[in-house]
C-alpha cells in the first residue's frame, strides 16, 4: 500500500501539536495562565482551522481528526485562559464592619427628644457645636442625661436615613457586620438585637458583634462616628459624620448613606464620578494603617 506523504506529514503534525499542548493544561491548573499569550493562542488556531480545511481538502481522515483533537485542546487552554483571568479580575467581596448608634440607628435626636422633654429645654441638634449632649448641659444634669441611655432607649430608635438600602446593597456584594460597643450600655443587648431584626432582617444574627474594644474585630473597613474606635483598628476607617465629630480631621469622612454607597461604588469600579472620601478608597492607609490580616 503506498504512503501518502502530504497525508502522513499532515497527521503526524497535527498530532505533535496536540501532544505539546497537553501540559499547558496541567499548567493553567496548578498555576494560572498569566504567561499564556492569547494573541498567540488566536494565531495558533488559525493555523490548526487551515490544517483541518487542508486534509478536507484533500479527503484525508488521519489530518482530519488530528488536528479536529487539537482544535479541541487548543480551544481547552483558551477558555481556561479566558476563565482564570475573569475569577482574578472578580472583585473580592470586602468585610464592612458598621457601627449602630449615629450611624444606622439615630440616637442623638431620641437623647435630645427625651432631655427636651425631661427638663422642658428646647435644646436643639444644632446646639451641640461639635460637642456630645452630655457636655452642653449643667453639671447638675450630666448623670440624668447618661441615665437616659437605659435598655429602652435603643428599642425605638429611627434609622438613619438611607440606611437599610445601602446596606442591603453592600451585603449582596459583600461580608456586612454590625458591630456595636454594647458594653458601653450592658442592659442594650437584648434591645439593639430586636431593633436589629426588625428593621435589617437580611443580617444574619452571627454576623451582630457586640463588643467593648472594636479593635479585636477584623475587617476592612469600619464605618462609625466615634474616632476612638479607629485607634487600633488594623483595616480603613470612615468616619460618619455626627456633630460631636465636627471638629475631628484625621479620617476619611462620609456624610450620609449615600455618600457611603458612592466610597464603595468607587472601590467596585461602578461610579463614575468621585466620591467625597479619599483616602478610604485610593488604597492609602489612613494614618500609616497596615493592610488588615484578613485581606493578606
Amino acid at each position: 500500500m503506498a504512503v501518502s506523504w502530504p497525508i502522513l506529514v499532515g497527521t503526524v503534525a497535527a498530532l505533535c501539536t496536540t501532544l505539546a499542548f497537553l501540559p499547558q493544561l496541567f499548567k493553567i491548573h496548578k498555576q494560572g495562565s498569566a504567561e499564556l499569550s492569547t494573541a498567540m493562542l488566536a494565531m495558533y488556531l488559525a493555523g490548526l482551522c487551515l490544517w483541518l480545511v487542508y486534509g478536507l481538502l484533500l479527503g484525508a481522515v488521519p489530518v482530519i481528526a488530528a488536528n479536529a483533537a487539537s482544535i479541541a485542546i487548543v480551544c481547552a487552554v483558551t477558555w481556561g485562559k479566558l476563565s482564570t483571568r475573569a475569577n482574578v479580575e472578580r472583585p473580592r467581596r470586602l468585610r464592612i464592619a458598621i457601627d449602630m448608634d449615629e450611624v444606622m440607628a439615630d440616637a442623638l435626636a431620641e437623647h435630645v427628644r427625651r432631655y427636651n422633654a425631661a427638663f422642658g429645654a428646647e435644646f436643639a441638634i444644632a446646639d451641640l457645636c461639635g460637642r456630645r449632649l452630655e457636655d452642653c448641659v449643667p453639671p447638675s444634669q450630666r448623670e440624668a442625661v447618661e441615665a437616659m441611655l437605659d435598655a429602652s432607649f435603643f428599642a425605638d430608635l429611627a434609622v438613619m436615613p438611607d440606611c437599610q438600602e445601602v446596606i442591603r446593597e453592600l451585603a449582596a456584594r459583600h461580608d456586612v457586620f454590625i458591630v456595636s460597643a454594647a458594653m458601653d450600655v450592658p442592659s442594650s443587648f437584648d434591645a439593639k438585637f430586636r431593633w436589629l431584626q426588625r428593621h435589617f432582617p437580611f443580617i444574619p444574627p452571627a454576623q451582630i458583634v457586640f463588643c467593648g474594644d472594636k479593635s479585636i474585630f477584623d475587617a476592612d473597613y469600619l464605618i462609625d462616628d466615634c474616632a476612638r474606635h479607629f485607634a487600633r483598628f488594623k483595616g480603613r476607617p470612615l468616619l460618619f459624620s455626627a456633630p460631636h465629630n465636627a471638629a475631628e480631621s484625621h479620617y476619611p469622612r462620609v456624610d450620609s448613606w449615600k455618600a457611603v454607597r458612592e466610597v464603595f461604588a468607587q472601590l467596585e469600579g461602578r461610579s463614575g464620578r468621585p466620591a467625597r472620601t479619599s483616602a478610604a478608597f485610593r488604597g492609602e492607609p489612613a494614618a500609616a494603617r497596615s493592610t488588615p490580616a484578613h485581606a493578606r
